[in-house]
Formats: structure tokens, sequence, C-alpha cells
């Protein structure tokens, strides 16, 4: 039976040594370019290698994510910045785009590499082409079953690693402010648009509606459910899924920390005595009590193509 890997994010120094220390075998970050934003300020090249450094004492690794979707100016500067990466020790880089994917392998051909679930991986001759075309790791798209995921397990080569989210946000559509001040004033950030409030109408319950909650974070257009499956451990380890990732972007350190926890003590529980492995229930109570919204097993139970 193979062993998983917690995966967890970090967006500062401190959060990725708590997050180690906590138990997590793996932590994705972002540097201060090339990669999605976050609340926080990414990591510097110092912070970097002090980080890769702490990790590496404690058997763990760092993922650099490189996920932007380029223009073309963005490709100016991006070979400098992967042979620093590659220098400093990164284990692996995060990618979502087929170009740059061709920069890192022409520029640093001995990185791992890893593929985004923004590139939408949902079945197994998909997973294989981007194994063929040089991905180690696949990241899955949300929105599979178990039965899916074992099945992409089932038909692409075992060098493959699967990684696919476990706990966190479940983002069905998330903008910035700014998004709906251009598409409304053809401006970037118009202050009056940004200040109004908006609701959403389904087209046949007219009357009913849905607010769309807008913060210093963002647009919020559909807010679902937070992923949670501490209680189907096993069912994700049968699928064949390699890497359990932790979604927590737009979380505090205080929840990272404690979902790190609770699923590090739930794995290793599992691995203990995987044929008498028990769901104790206070792993989730700790887990509801830093929570705010329901949650969910997404689609992991139920293969949503059924219900066509």
């Amino acid at each position: 039976m193979h062993k998983v890997e917690l995966l967890a994010p970090a967006r500062d120094l401190e959060e990725l040594k708590v997050n180690i220390s906590n138990g997590a075998n793996a932590i994705y970050i972002g540097g201060e370019v090339f990669g999605m934003p976050t609340e926080k300020d990414d990591f510097s090249k110092e912070y970097m290698i002090k980080g890769i450094e702490f990790a590496h004492k404690r058997g763990s690794k760092v993922y650099v994510v490189v996920n932007i979707i380029p223009h073309n100016e963005d490709f100016i500067e991006v070979e400098s910045y992967l042979k620093e990466l590659e220098v400093i020790g990164v284990d692996a880089i995060v990618i979502s785009d087929p170009g740059m994917l061709t920069i890192v392998k022409n520029t640093i051909p001995n990185m791992e590499i890893h593929l985004s679930d923004q590139a939408n991986t949902t079945n197994y001759v998909t997973a294989k082409f981007w194994f063929e075309q040089g991905i180690k790791r696949v990241v899955v798209s949300r929105e599979l079953s178990c039965e899916e995921i074992a099945q992409i397990r089932a038909k692409t080569p075992l060098e493959m690693d699967i990684e696919a989210f476990v706990h966190g946000v479940m983002t069905l559509s998330y903008s910035g402010r700014c998004l709906i001040s251009n598409y409304m004033n053809g401006q970037n950030c118009d202050e009056k648009i940004n200040k109004r409030s908006y609701s959403l109408v389904e087209e046949k319950r007219p009357g009913e509606y849905f607010p769309v909650y807008e913060d210093e974070k963002g647009t919020f257009l559909f807010n679902s459910q937070d992923l949670c499956m501490i209680e189907y451990i096993p069912e994700l380890v049968k699928a064949g899924i390699t890497s359990f990732k932790i979604e927590g972007k737009m979380k505090d350190s205080k929840y990272i920390e404690k979902v790190v926890k609770a699923y590090r003590v739930a794995i290793d529980t599992f691995y203990k005595n995987p044929n008498e492995w028990k769901f104790n229930k206070i792993w989730l109570e700790e887990l509801e009590q830093i929570s705010n919204r329901e949650f969910t097993s997404g689609f992991y139970l139920n293969n949503p193509n059924d219900e066509k």
C-alpha cells in the first residue's frame, strides 16, 4: 500500500515552519513573481532559501507555484527565475500552461514538474498525455469522484503521481471587484461601482435574490460549502491518490495549522491498522470549530456524470 503525502500551503516562512512541524510532508508556496496572488506577501528568494533548508532538514519538500496563464511579456524574465529556483533546491515546479511547461523543460530539464488543477484534468487519456510530455504529477480536477480517480490511476503509469484537494474552499466562481468595474464602466477600478451591492437572480425564480459577497479580498459570485474528506481517508487512499492537498490561500495560519494536525492524526491512524481504521468524530469537531461554513464531500462520493 502506498503512503500518501500530506501537502499544505504556506504564505510566509513562519507558516511553512508551523505546517511542517505539525506533520505536512510537503509545502506549496508562491514566489514573488509568476504565481497566482494570495492575501499575503509571497516568498522572497531569501525566505525561500530558509524555508527549503528548514523543510529538507525534516524530510519535507517544497513546491513552488509558477501557475500564471502567461502573456508574451511574462516570458522575458522567467528563465532566469526558474534557474534561481533550481539553484536554491526547489523540489518541484507547479505549472498550468503548455508554454510554461516548454520553458521549464528547456531551462531546467532535471526539475520535477507538477500540473496544476487549473489545467482541468478529468480523465486518464489527458493525464497520460501530460505524463508523456514530462509531467511527474497531475493535480486532478475537483469535479471528480473517487471512482473516476481510481480509473485514472488504473490506466496511467504508476510513476505518475496523482494529487487531489481533500480540504478547503470549493470555488465555483471568483473574481476581483476590478473585473466587474471594468465590465460595467470600462475602467479598472471604479470606487462607486465597487461599493454597490449585487444579488443573483435565478431565471425561473424571479424575486428570489442570492447575495454577491464582497470584501477586501474580492467579489464572491458563488460561495459553496468547504470540502472536508477527513471521514473518508480509506476511500481516498484506495482511489490511488498520491498527495492529499489542503487548500487555504485565503485562510489564516491558525486555520491551516489545525487542519494539518487533524489530517496528520487521521492519516497516521489509518496506516497503523488500515483494516481496522475508524473515523474519530473528534477530528471533525476540531475542524468545525475553525470553519464558518458547512462541510461537503464535494463530488468524491458521487460521480456527477451518473446524473446526466
